[in-house]
């Protein structure tokens, strides 16, 4: 890995950030709050969060096994993204690096920065290798986007090409585990102390079942955070989010019911699905949803449609043609999806 220094935009290295009025007070417990301007009526909402959300954080931390310092939290994990582009590649100079097809979120932010975009082709089984990635790369790719499980495939990415990916790469690998508790699979968190360059994405919105109160989470080194904090808007978790956040962590432990639930519903509407005269193949799938190549997806999607069953069409995804994705819902909502492609005639 190149120097942090090296890797990070020179302004933003040497951006002095704004320092708000919680940011200055962090001492003994107060209870006369006259330094931000705020109105006294309306508690508590009528005052600031905690910019960096530290009662929240030391919960996540003994659960995922990582420390404090080593975890950012973000208006979901597509803040994270942004700051990534933000903090490390020169608009108009430099570029990343990711797979296709993936999460089409990484090459909006890249748009929306200036920075070019280069995607690397996965294969059939929608696996990629890690030499392919790096030849794609020059003295200017800062970052390189991996989804594992990937979405809209639903697979688990090759574990050792991963690995040889971040050993062998100078700049920073992003692995985004939105859908890592549906997978067998360990996640990187473990990894974050042996590889500098790892920056590890999880997010509130699957698993945890939050997906309204907007809550990603960025784990990396505790100097790549810093640079997070350092380009973050001042108040980017709100008091709400945070406090909900608070309490789903103290019964995280309920979370796996949810989770067992899932998967093995998941085998059993895969099972029913690849029964139906229009399926005509399954993807294998990590996730917490499945692709499958159908006789029609238009028409099927529009179908769908009519009857109130809302899937996702992505024919229009590199190497998808006439795929949709389907999520997994309660018993009774895959019931209504399995009974209506039943009746359902081209």
């Amino acid at each position: 890995m190149k120097p942090l220094k090296e890797l990070t935009r020179p302004n933003i290295w040497t951006l002095k950030p704004y320092s708000s009025a919680r940011d200055e007070y962090n001492g003994a417990e107060a209870s006369v709050f006259l330094d931000a301007n705020e109105n006294p009526y309306n508690t508590p909402n009528n005052r600031y969060p905690d910019p960096l959300q530290r009662d929240l954080k030391a919960l996540i931390a003994p659960v995922k096994k990582v420390n404090p310092e080593q975890i950012f939290l973000g208006n979901g994990s597509d803040e994270a993204i942004d700051l990534a582009y933000r903090a490390f590649c020169r608009p108009g100079i430099d570029n990343v690096v990711a797979i296709d097809p993936t999460y089409g979120m990484y090459q909006v932010c890249a748009d929306v920065n200036d920075v070019e975009y280069r995607k690397v082709l996965l294969d059939n089984d929608f696996q990629f290798q890690a030499d392919k990635l790096l030849a794609a790369a020059d003295d200017n790719t800062k970052l390189i986007f991996l989804c594992s499980p990937n979405n809209p495939t639903g697979n688990n990415l090759c574990r050792s090409e991963i690995i040889k990916l971040i050993e062998k790469f100078q700049g920073l690998v992003i692995v985004d585990e939105a859908y890592a508790d549906f997978s067998s699979q360990a996640s990187l968190l473990a990894d974050l102390d042996n590889y500098p360059n790892l920056i590890v994405f999880q997010t509130f919105s699957k698993a945890w079942g939050c997906a309204a109160i907007r809550l990603g989470m960025a784990f990396a080194s505790p100097e790549i955070i810093g640079i997070f904090n350092k380009i973050k808007y001042p108040y980017n978790v709100n008091r709400l989010t945070q406090q909900e956040a608070i309490r789903m962590m103290r019964k995280h432990y309920e979370i796996q019911r949810w989770i067992d639930s899932l998967l093995e519903e998941r085998s059993r509407l895969i099972k029913e699905f690849a029964k139906l005269p229009c399926c005509r193949h399954i993807y294998p799938t990590d996730a917490n949803f499945f692709l499958t190549k159908v006789t029609d997806a238009k028409h099927i999607y529009d179908y769908l449609v009519s009857k109130g069953i809302i899937v996702r069409n992505r024919s229009n995804i590199t190497l998808c043609k006439d795929c949709l994705r389907i999520t997994i819902g309660t018993r009774p909502e895959n019931d209504m999806l399995l009974e209506a492609l039943k009746q359902y005639s081209e």
